[in-house]
């Protein structure tokens, strides 16, 4: 019974254990929370407090029995307690608030207090240009019935910000208005529209090009600057700039004053879900676009024309262009360049075709040419020289747009030309100094430019000085220095200028102090420069006039033999004439009869006579025609019945010599005018010379003519003359070969010529060696 009680007290005390620590339990979250929002109120106070702390507003609180609790900031501003008993206590002299504002405020709390009418006046702080503005009426609910909350502020800041919103608004208002003229002036259209997408406002640029009277009409008729057939086309843009959020802007083209011009239209959305536009002309940007385009285009196949190949890279360094030049240049397949290969793997197959130079470190060499595309500089010039002699000039240059331009220039032949030019002017050099002239090239502006050594040496000038290229002028002194006349030196100048300026060539002689002869000579060149030459003719003007001398000696001599000959033909004429004479009375019988001998012998005087008075009238006439005196009888000659009678004249001597003498009169032969004895003669003389000359064969007489001449060919079939011989056969007293007779003499072609000549016609001869000879007698027809 005892254990069973202490079981079940047992039990009750375990119960209550239990519930006592559940009830501590409880209590513990109870006072956790109280603890929490006890942390929160305080977190709260102090926000509450500190916002106070910075609001420019302060708060007065009038209890319903009058009395007075300030904040502590409006306490020290009025410099007041933060309790007072009363209204009235806010007065003061020099601090607190107007007597008269309290009591303005005092009426205003009465009604504040019985209906809860809010309270807004002005009160001033005593002493100082201070408003404070009071606002405020029934204090909030919790409070004590008649309790007033009142809020003060500086009214003065509240005016600052009054005139500073004023201000913003009258800067707002002034910046629409310039907008608004802006828009109003714009060059250019520009719309609104509204909700419904719908033209609102346009400005007078957009009146102007729809040719509308005003902007209302435009609103009004919806006029679009942009015809489309279909109404919502116009509108396009602004549907999308509202669904988009965003600009729009896209290129169509439009009528503008008659004119059809291509316009860029921008589409602009603003809140509410109205819609600003503008439109800008791009006709002329779409021509130069055009433009360039055409200009690229025949800048290509200009490029493709060109001998120096040319390349052109993009910013990411691919191949955007290429001429037929370089793809021969580089030896590289157009279907790999079409490609567009990146520009080290162009230059990588430039390298296999072995189209680059050999260099030792070639990716760092690719690495500095790669540096060009981004290179301050404006070009890079360089020369390739390829290991088969070729010779490159490549030019790169950089482009604004980060873009790299090549250019390749073949010169190979410009370098060897120029190699070539360059031993050519070596051996100008050496050739000019090792000519026996002196000589020097004047520019154009007389300054000295190229000379030789001689020509220093011959004017005894410093090489130094020379190599300063010094003007003609400055030359003159040093060479009237060194001549025979000084005043000569001046003529050289003005062969100089001559040459130069008036392109004349000239030239002449001087002679030197000692003694020495030059001839000169100032020639123009082609390029504007003159060539001015000396050559020493000491020698040879020695030579000369010797020579001269000789000349006028054998000139006298001559003629002293011509004037023998003469004198002595006119001499011997005189015993001829009378031995000629008796020799007729011999043979006339008047001196008795003679015997057959006596008769031969003077026959053979008579002969000798005869001959002999025609080679003294031979020799009179060629003394007589070298002085121009030849007489001659003007008649009509019969030249076939001449002919023939001289052809029978020497069928003797022909037979004699046993050739043959032939004679062919052309029906053309007719007649000249001219003298019978001298024409008959010349032709003697020649048919005398042939047969002479002529140990074989025959001798051949032709006769020919027309209406203006007529022409007697004798040819024979003898030796022939060399050109030697042909040249001397009409020089007087001239012996060609072994031959005896009157054609020993060298007086019949002499004659010949000198009596053809005189009657206007001409004597020709043609022969070869071996090959006979020929003379053709023209004469031409004459007239009485």
């Amino acid at each position: 019974m005892t254990s069973g009680w202490a079981g079940e007290t047992g039990v009750a005390l375990a119960g209550i254990a239990a519930l006592c620590l559940l009830a501590a339990a409880l209590l513990i979250l109870v006072a956790a929370r109280q603890l929490r929002r006890a942390h929160q109120a305080q977190a709260a106070h102090r926000l509450a407090r500190d916002l106070l702390k910075a609001s420019p507003t302060r708060p007065l609180l009038i209890h319903p029995d009058g009395s007075l609790e300030l904040d502590s900031a409006l306490a020290q501003e009025l410099g007041m307690a933060s309790s007072l008993p009363a209204l009235e206590a806010l007065a003061g002299e020099d601090h607190g608030l107007d007597r008269d504002d309290i009591s303005r405020l005092r009426e205003l709390l009465a009604p504040a207090v019985l209906s809860g009418e809010r309270v807004e006046t002005l009160v001033r702080i005593a002493g100082s240009a201070t408003i404070l503005d009071v606002r405020g009426g029934a204090a909030p609910p919790g409070s004590p019935p008649g309790t007033i909350l009142l809020w003060l502020s500086d009214s003065g800041t509240a005016a600052a910000e009054r005139s500073e919103l004023s201000a913003r608004l009258a800067a707002t208002e002034q910046a629409f208005d310039a907008l608004t003229h802006l828009i109003e002036a714009a060059p250019f259209p520009m719309w609104v529209r509204g909700q419904d997408l719908q033209l609102a406002l346009v400005n007078r640029a957009f009146v102007t090009a729809v040719e509308a009277t005003d902007a209302d009409e435009v609103v009004k008729r919806g006029i679009e600057l942009v015809e489309s057939a279909r109404a919502d086309s116009a509108r396009q843009g602004a549907v999308e700039a509202v669904a988009e959020g965003r600009p729009i802007e896209r290129h169509q083209p439009a009528t503008i004053g008659g004119e059809r011009r291509m316009l860029r239209l921008v589409d602009v959305p603003l809140p509410g879900g109205a819609v600003a536009g503008y439109a800008v002309d791009i006709q002329e940007l779409e021509d130069a676009r055009l433009e360039l385009d055409r200009y690229i285009a025949s800048q290509r196949e200009l490029a493709d024309r060109m001998t120096a190949g040319a390349v052109q890279f993009d910013p990411d360094r691919s191949l955007s262009f290429y001429n037929r030049p370089f793809a021969i240049l580089s030896g590289i397949e157009h279907e790999w360049l079409d490609e567009k290969p990146e520009f080290d793997r162009l230059l990588e197959r430039m390298r296999e075709n072995h189209r680059l130079p050999e260099v030792r470190d070639f990716p760092e060499w690719k690495a500095e040419r790669r540096g060009w595309f981004t290179s301050a500089e404006e070009a890079h010039e360089e020369e390739w020289v390829l290991a088969n002699g070729d010779h490159l000039r490549v030019v790169g240059q950089p482009l604004p747009d980060g873009s790299l331009r090549l250019i390749f220039e073949d010169r190979t032949e410009q370098v060897r030309l120029a190699s070539a030019r360059d031993t050519l002017l070596r051996v100008r050099t050496a050739t000019f100094d090792n000519l026996f002239e002196g000589v020097a090239v004047f520019a154009s502006d007389g300054r000295l430019y190229l000379w030789n050594r001689r020509f220093g040496d011959f004017w005894s000038l410093e090489e130094s000085w020379l190599a300063e290229h010094p003007r003609v002028d400055e030359l003159v002194p040093a060479f009237a220095a060194r001549l025979v006349n000084p005043t000569a030196a001046a003529r050289l100048r003005e062969l100089v200028r001559a040459a130069t300026t008036e392109r004349r060539a000239e030239q002449g002689r001087i002679s030197l102090a000692d003694g020495r002869h030059f001839a000169f000579a100032a020639v123009p060149l082609p390029d504007g420069n003159a060539l001015f030459t000396m050559i020493d003719v000491t020698d040879s003007s020695r030579i000369e006039s010797a020579l001269r001398e000789r000349a006028e000696a054998l000139e006298q001599a001559d003629k002293v033999r011509t004037d023998f000959v003469a004198n002595m033909s006119y001499e011997l004429r005189t015993p001829l004439t009378s031995i000629g004479g008796f020799a007729e009375m011999l043979n006339g019988g008047y001196a008795g009869e003679l015997s057959a001998s006596g008769r031969d012998y003077v026959s053979a005087i008579l002969e000798s006579v005869a001959r002999l008075s025609r080679l003294i009238d031979d020799v009179l006439d060629l003394t007589q025609g070298e002085k121009g005196e030849v007489a001659l009888e003007r008649e009509r000659v019969d030249l076939a019945g001449m002919v023939r009678s001289v052809a029978e004249g020497m069928e003797a001597a022909a037979r004699t010599k046993r050739l043959k003498l032939k004679v062919a009169v052309g029906e053309g032969t007719g007649s000249v005018l001219g003298d019978s004895r001298r024409l008959r003669e010349s032709l003697e003389h020649v048919l005398r010379n042939a047969i002479a000359y002529t140990e074989k064969g025959e001798v051949r007489v032709v006769t020919r003519g027309d209406d203006g001449q007529a022409e007697i060919l004798v040819s024979d079939t003898g030796p022939g003359l060399t050109p030697d011989a042909q040249s001397q056969v009409f020089e007087r007293f001239t012996r060609l070969g072994e031959v005896r007779g009157e054609a020993a003499l060298g007086l019949g072609l002499p004659l010949t010529r000198q009596f053809i000549e005189a009657h206007g016609g001409t004597v020709q001869m043609s022969s070869q060696p071996g090959q006979g000879t020929n003379v053709l007698i023209s004469l031409p027809r004459g007239s009485r």
